[in-house]
């Protein structure tokens, strides 16, 4: 059975900053209270130009050129979003034509914040199973376009952002090591953005009563996530047969500045051990794992032969670890550059689509 590896990252993460102060200017809140509370000084926000697909192509790319993997290598694609482009089609495929992965299978994965922990896992098995070989793991997200700028209470949350693995098989041992994945729908109306769906379809009703932005019941769901985060690290190191003193790092969902300071605490690890950016993006949902990984790595905080624990929790409600032994990119001789293949893969999509218009001119003929 081959063991499944995080061979490449990459992160995207929109230019403008929007600080608590400028938030201060919109609702009755300071830079103090928000502080205070959930340890977020700013986060970034996308511009009109960026969505959650572009975010996520920009971090796939990069992910690709550290992997130095070609986009045509791709078996899978899993985008994980609580903002997808559209409900349908899945994001991914946007991803899939724009990165020119002809040969990759593509779909999006919804579980909220946890997302990107159950889409590293479900490639990871993919992998382990000997179904594939590479896959590529996204977590994007353009949440401020579902935020409540007048809701004070979730408006200072939330922030825009991308970050993508590539995983690959390997003989080595290594990479994936454990994982726990867990949900309880009773607290399904904890955490929601109800309109757009089926149940809520968008009309003038749905927009006047709000139903197109995110609703939380804060106090709940700080409870269950100082709850969850220390349990599921734990349950995730004993199927991997470790202790918390074998971790070497552990990167948590960056939601709140004191659910972190909590799982420290409940785990007795010093809180040096644990990766913490929220203050600077805020809570970025599926992407806000990869980010810190990413920034881990840049700084040396994550190393090849690091013990290390991803663990995630959010609306629905779920929640989920990943135990992995980080190893970096597969030796290699060849030298990729995947943003090359952006070029062909326009021309390839404009092919097919000009293919499409002429047999639907024929068809049209014919009847």
């Amino acid at each position: 059975m081959p063991y499944a590896h995080i061979t490449g990252w990459g992160v995207s993460v929109p230019e403008p900053v929007l600080t608590n102060d400028d938030i201060a200017k919109m609702v009755d809140t300071n830079d103090e209270w928000i502080r205070e509370r959930t340890g977020i000084r700013e986060r970034r926000i996308a511009r009109e130009d960026q969505y959650t697909s572009t975010l996520a192509i920009e971090a796939s790319l990069k992910a690709l050129q550290v992997a130095n993997l070609a986009p045509t290598e791709l078996d899978l694609i899993i985008v994980s979003s609580s903002t997808p482009e559209h409900i349908f089609p899945a994001t991914a495929c946007i991803v899939q034509d724009a990165i020119g992965a002809t040969k990759a299978g593509a779909f999006d994965l919804l579980a909220a914040c946890t997302g990107f922990i159950y889409a590293v896992n479900m490639a990871g098995q993919s992998i382990r199973s000997g179904s594939i070989k590479n896959a590529l793991v996204i977590g994007s997200e353009t949440l401020s376009r579902f935020v409540d700028w007048k809701d004070r209470n979730t408006c200072i949350l939330f922030g825009d952002g991308a970050g993508a693995f590539v995983m690959q098989a390997s003989d080595q041992p290594g990479g994936l090591l454990s994982a726990v994945m867990r949900s309880d729908g009773s607290g399904a109306d904890l955490l929601t953005l109800l309109g757009g769906g089926a149940r809520y379809p968008a009309s003038e009703a749905t927009v006047h009563e709000g139903k197109h932005y995110i609703r939380m019941e804060g106090k709940a769901v700080f409870r269950f996530a100082t709850r969850a985060v220390g349990s599921v690290t734990r349950e995730a190191l004993d199927l991997a047969g470790l202790k918390v003193e074998d971790v070497d790092l552990i990167v948590p969902h960056q939601a709140n500045y004191r659910i972190i300071e909590t799982a420290a605490k409940y785990l007795k690890m010093p809180l040096e051990k644990f990766v913490v950016n929220v203050d600077r993006y805020g809570n970025t949902s599926t992407a806000s794992i990869p980010i810190a990984a990413v920034e881990a790595v840049e700084k040396g905080k994550l190393k090849a032969g690091d013990k290390v624990v991803f663990v995630g929790f959010g609306a629905g409600l779920t929640w989920g670890a990943l135990a992995a032994e980080w190893t970096g990119p597969v030796p290699t001789k060849k030298h990729v550059h995947p943003e090359q293949y952006r070029f062909f893969a326009r021309l390839r999509s404009l092919a097919r689509r000009a293919l499409r218009f002429i047999e639907g001119l024929f068809s049209r003929r014919e009847l």
